[in-house]
């Protein structure tokens, strides 16, 4: 492995250390849900130190996340059982929040009560065959935010790049009997003195890790605003108002804080044509996109869920992107 030219600020673990034991809940949802599917969407690429998953939910694999909770640090394993029902572990002093949000995190809060599948005859067997899909939450807004603006304008390789390499850099080491070394990502004031060379040395943009750094200095602010906006368009407005967050950013922070079924992410570089593709057959841009999804106003990231679950996407015909790296060797 090439060397970063950081040196970790994390002490190894003693491997003899007891591991405290955990608070242990069960979570049984009211209707069916893919929990799987609905957790995994905050994951940030394969080797995201803040998740991991020994094999899929429902196939007796656990799931792993790291958190950093209003009340610290937080370790959550979950297990699928057969029926539906979740068992879930949490180590750290976040735990009991941990355990608290698991139901919103599963999709709990998320009401497909007006929702018209029979508008698209594709749409309806999707949702035929998908129906326990739900959009999870994480309701941190903060972290949801981070993540977006890294993904701002890159590729995703180097988007989970820098998330990975600045979390476990300048996060917290995971409490708990983790299966491979896992962290919180950083507390606010964490995020804003992340230094310069750090950015750099991740490969992230000056513009992305600057619009970070930026939101950081306002970041208990923009939380509690963001929290008290009653719809995606209040919570828009919070987010717009950083410089360097656009109608894209606002609307990936939206979906993975709020859950909220209605945000779509205009402005993705992949995301119009795979809906034209679906819906179509072919491809169309963001006027395109939003013009097929409106009849799903109220629902539309709903349908979007359902075309990545459901639909066959469109094959990528180009050149894999290979991104330039400029850091010193």
């Amino acid at each position: 492995m090439r060397s970063t030219g950081v040196r970790s600020r994390h002490a190894p673990r003693d491997l003899e250390a007891p591991v405290e034991r955990p608070i242990e809940s069960d979570y049984r949802p009211v209707h069916p849900v893919d929990i799987g599917r609905a957790v995994s969407a905050q994951r940030h690429g394969s080797n995201d130190p803040t998740y991991f998953a020994t094999s899929p939910l429902g196939a007796g694999g656990v799931v792993w996340r790291v958190t950093r909770t209003p009340l610290g640090v937080a370790t959550l394993a979950l297990r699928q059982r057969i029926g539906g029902s979740v068992r879930a572990a949490a180590w750290g002093p976040g735990a009991p929040w941990a355990l608290d949000q698991l139901p919103a995190l599963c999709g709990a809060h998320d009401d497909p009560d007006g929702f018209d599948a029979s508008r698209h005859p594709s749409v309806a067997e999707w949702h035929r065959r998908h129906p326990d899909l739900r959009i999870g939450r994480t309701d941190l807004v903060f972290d949801a935010l981070v993540s977006a603006i890294m993904e701002q304008k890159v590729t995703s390789m180097q988007a989970f790049s820098a998330w990975r390499s600045i979390v476990t850099w300048f996060g917290e080491r995971a409490p708990g009997p983790t299966p491979r070394p896992m962290f919180a990502p950083p507390d606010i004031e964490g995020w804003r003195h992340v230094p310069s060379w750090a950015w750099h040395r991740a490969g992230l943009e000056p513009p992305q890790s600057r619009t970070i750094v930026e939101s950081a200095r306002r970041g208990a602010s923009i939380v509690h605003a963001a929290t008290a906006a009653h719809d995606g368009e209040g919570r828009d407005r919070v987010f717009i108002s950083l410089r360097g967050v656009g109608i894209w950013t606002s609307a990936e922070t939206r979906i993975r804080a709020f859950g909220d079924p209605d945000a779509v992410s205009t402005g993705d570089y992949h995301l119009a044509h795979q809906v034209g593709f679906a819906l179509t057959g072919h491809r169309t841009d963001d006027d395109g996109m939003l013009e097929l999804l409106e009849p799903f106003a109220g629902h539309r990231q709903r349908v979007i869920r359902l075309i990545y679950a459901g639909s066959s996407l469109e094959p990528r015909r180009g050149p894999r992107l290979s991104p330039e790296d400029h850091r010193d060797r």
